[in-house]
């Protein structure tokens, strides 16, 4: 018969095996502190002394949502043109010179190699990345998560060109202001091959059906806007106000509806940037003048191009502003963040390897820097 010392010996060794054990199964899941529900806007090519610091023409971005979030004064683009700072946001994948300009022709990326080299990228030149590369949605599926894509103006699911095709959709036209190169699910085998792209890049209606309940609403929500709302084209007859004031626009449509959410209410996190800052062109070439080409985070160069920025090493000084209970209403946050910051930190939210450039030891993601609020 066991004396009531060793009671207590067996209690004691039993309860350290059971929180042990609880300790294994939460660092096995991800952090269910943090958000499980994100979801992303992305606007176009405009500076952070243009859009935040200013707030002349978004008022509600600059001042009202910045109130009631937190906002990264020191996010930077990766590169220019457009479509290699959207494939980094998905993939890790570092611009080559396909890419910078934005593939106006929908070309297969013919690697170089057979396997990615040591820093997970894929070498050679083109558009659309043969199924080795994988993306965030890959890695979310595979871990029996969600995503999906919504794009503005986008006719039917996974709009693209046929392989070896000129993009029909480069310029805005009444009625239909969808960019293919804004919509980064579009240059990956990996998801066009397999039927995800059909099945979760959708037309920009359904996101308002598919916030009404935490089932429907995904843990990653990709949003653009068309040629107009995304601030990317000037005033015209079908832009009123063009730039930011259209943006702006979008944002007073959009936001309230995703804040008001289900899932959002639950644990999300909203985050709005830019793809890249402004570019100086003359003559259908980008110039040092007017280009904002500045990088952070010791932004890697290459394997397949010298310069991201064209005219400089990244894609210059964007900005962000993220909206979640997890973070301060408010406050600003200097610690510098790029769009390979934001693939690693959207990976450690989920519990995923890193990708590509994402993969950088240095590379700094979200921590509790901008999980600031007081819990």
């Amino acid at each position: 018969m066991r004396s009531p010392r060793q009671f207590v010996a067996i209690f004691f060794t039993l309860a350290l095996l059971a929180s042990a054990g609880s300790r294994a199964r939460a660092d096995s899941q991800p952090n269910k502190a943090r958000p499980q529900h994100v979801f992303i806007i992305v606007l176009e090519n405009k500076n952070f002394n243009e859009t935040f610091a200013s707030g002349a023409d978004d008022p509600y971005l600059a001042r009202e949502l910045t109130k009631q979030g937190e906002l990264l004064t020191s996010y930077y683009g990766i590169g220019h043109n457009s479509l290699d700072n959207y494939i980094a946001m998905i993939s890790g994948q570092a611009p080559n010179p396909d890419t910078q300009a934005d593939c106006f022709t929908y070309l297969d990326l013919a690697p170089l190699n057979a396997a990615l080299d040591q820093n997970g990228q894929v070498q050679g030149r083109g558009c659309v990345y043969p199924s080795l590369v994988k993306t965030l949605s890959d890695q979310l599926e595979a871990k029996g998560l969600t995503w999906r894509g919504y794009m503005e103006d986008m006719r039917r699911p996974c709009q693209h060109p046929a392989i070896g095709q000129p993009d029909d959709h480069i310029h805005a036209r009444a009625g239909d202001q969808y960019a293919t190169r804004h919509n980064p699910f579009v240059y990956f085998h990996s998801l066009i091959d397999s039927g995800a792209c059909q099945k979760h890049d959708l037309p920009l209606a359904q996101l308002e059906i598919d916030l009404k309940d935490v089932a429907t609403t995904r843990n990653l929500i990709f949003i653009t806007p068309n040629l107009c709302h995304d601030g990317h084209d000037g005033p015209s007859a079908i832009c009123e106000g063009g730039g930011l004031k259209s943006a702006d626009r979008f944002l007073q449509a959009w936001v309230p509806k995703i804040l008001e959410s289900p899932a959002y209410q639950q644990d999300g996190m909203l985050i709005i940037t830019f793809d890249e800052a402004a570019v100086g062109v003359k003559n259908h070439q980008a110039q040092s003048q007017g280009t904002d080409a500045t990088s952070c985070c010791a932004e890697p160069t290459g394997p397949n191009t010298r310069l991201p920025g064209l005219t400089g090493p990244g894609g210059g000084k964007l900005g962000a502003v993220i909206l979640s209970r997890y973070v301060k209403p408010g406050s600003r946050n200097d610690t510098p963040y790029n769009h390979y910051s934001m693939l690693r930190s959207l990976e450690d939210l989920f519990g995923l390897d890193h990708l590509g450039y994402a993969a950088q030891p240095d590379l700094k993601a979200f921590g509790d820097d901008v999980y600031n609020a007081t819990r």
